[in-house]
Parts: structure tokens; sequence; C-alpha cells
């Protein structure tokens, strides 16, 4: 009996033709908290996943679960670009984008620096939109593909002194309804999710935010207030792991026809039902007694 021996050739052959076959997705924000979850529950289900954030150290373990770190910057456009060469030459297909990079600037809006305020759309809005228009090429291409943006419940509602960050989020869900109809044509579908309290390093960031510019002056008892109820034990307590925001993530992108938005996680579906219906001045001393901020 002969041995049979393997084309070394045809076997990488084999390999790249089934990498090339694989749903591909990538991750934004994937370093920590719901774009880490996000990439490893979509590995999990068999998708090539890219794993990208600035801080690609931190992804290091990933590999472990097949995801592919990559680094990329939401705010430089070379760092896009080069990250989505890497994938189509990689692979030659995106199928899912998870635009979930993103952080809170919380501050009065008077004490708030522009060149922030203008880093805060940088990183929540311009860098969102900017990768969804160097993937939809080739999602056109393959006349299919799912484009996720990660809002928040913030998109919906507003909380003292975010001006800013809930600015961001208003305008990428505009921006989603607006994609939305322009890509159906070509069998792409736009899902929004509005992520509630989630046990995250965002609370952290966004208090120390506010710290920094809020916590002296005339705006110090509000800045202090919201701070603390950023930071406090409480709010981490009551928060959803991020694991649930990803499980929402996978569900929806094997979905046939996705809903538009899913609102989950802690306080996510009850505050967006009472931004709706309630007056405006009654949901503000509403969020002023959630913040602990005085009123007067």
């Amino acid at each position: 009996m002969s041995e049979r021996t393997t084309d070394p050739t045809t076997a990488a052959t084999r390999s790249t033709s089934s990498a090339k076959n694989q749903n591909v997705a990538l991750v934004t924000g994937a370093s920590s908290g719901i774009g880490e979850a996000t990439a490893l529950e979509l590995a999990n289900v068999g998708y090539t996943v890219y794993a990208a954030a600035r801080r690609v150290e931190r992804m290091a373990h990933l590999t472990s679960s097949g995801i592919r770190p990559i680094a990329m910057d939401v705010t430089d456009d070379a760092s896009m670009r080069a990250g989505v060469d890497r994938i189509i030459g990689e692979t030659g297909r995106v199928d899912v984008l998870v635009n979930n990079a993103g952080y809170g600037s919380y501050g009065a809006l008077e004490d708030v620096p522009m060149d922030e305020a203008r880093h805060q759309f940088e990183v929540n809005v311009f860098g969102a939109a900017r990768l969804t228009q160097l993937v939809l090429p080739h999602m056109r291409t393959q006349r299919a593909g799912k484009i996720v943006n990660i809002t928040s419940m913030g998109g919906k509602i507003y909380t003292p002194l975010g001006a800013w960050y809930h600015a961001t989020k208003f305008a990428l869900e505009a921006i989603s309804d607006c994609l939305r109809m322009e890509v159906k044509p070509f069998g792409i579908d736009v899902i929004v999710i509005e992520p509630g309290g989630i046990k995250s390093e965002w609370a952290g960031i966004a208090a120390d935010k506010v710290r920094a510019v809020s916590s002296e002056g005339p705006y110090a008892p509000q800045g202090n207030a919201v701070a603390d109820s950023l930071s406090s034990e409480s709010t981490q307590r009551r928060s959803s792991p991020p694991q649930l925001i990803a499980r929402t993530i996978t569900r929806a992108v094997h979905a046939g026809k996705p809903r538009t938005r899913y609102a989950v996680g802690f306080g996510a579906k009850p505050m967006i039902f009472l931004h709706d219906v309630l007056p405006d001045r009654t949901f503000d001393a509403m969020m002023r007694r959630v913040t602990g901020v005085p009123s007067t």
C-alpha cells in the first residue's frame, strides 16, 4: 500500500478558501467591555473575528479564542484604511461591522473645552461613519451585510452634564436611520443597539471626565454629584454584564429580518419609555433625583 502524501500548496489553498467562505466580523473598541464580549461571542458561533482597538496589547488573550487582534484608531483615517485592507486581503469579505468604539465625555457645557467636544464626536460619531464608508463597497458587492451601531439609551434620553456625550449618541441614532434606508436596496441591514447601564470601564472614564472639568466652580455641586453617581458601587452593582449586549448583537446579526433597534441592559427600556411619556420638566426632575444633582 502506498503512503498518501499531501501537497502543501493544495493544503494552503484549501485553508485560504475555507477562511474566505466563513463569515467575517469587525468589532471596534474590543479591548474591554462590550467590544471584548462581542468579539468572543461572535467567535464562539463561528465567525472569523477581527478585534480592533488602539491598545492592541490588551487583546493578546483573545487569540486563544481564534480572534485576530488588529490595531485601529477610529480617529485616524490611515489606521482604519489599513485595518479594512488587511481584513479584505486575508478573507475577501466583511459580513458584520460592529461600531462599538466610544467613551463618555461628561461635564458642564460651559466647562468642556471645544477640543474635547470635537474629540468626543471624532470617536463616537465620525469614526463609526468613516469605518462604515470603508466597508460598504465590499458589502454592496456581496449584496449582504450587517452594520451594528452601538448607541445607548443615552441616544434617546439625557442626563445632567452629559450634553456632548448625548449629542454624539443622538447623532449616531439619526445616522443609523438614514443609512438603513440608503443601503436597503443592497441587502444590507443597519441595527442599533441601545445599552442601558453596563459593567465596564465606561462609567469610571465618564466620572473622571466630569471631575476634571466641573468639580470646581459654579457647576461643582452638579459635577461632583454626577461623578459620584457614575462611580458609585450601587451603580455598578445594578448594571448588566457586557455579555448580555454581546448575546443580543449575535442574535440580531443572525436574524433574517433583524429589528431596527434593541434596547437592552439595566434601565434601558423603562428609561426610554419614561422619557417618551413624561413631560420634559417632569423627566428633568426625575433625572436630577436619580443622579443626586441639586435642583437649586
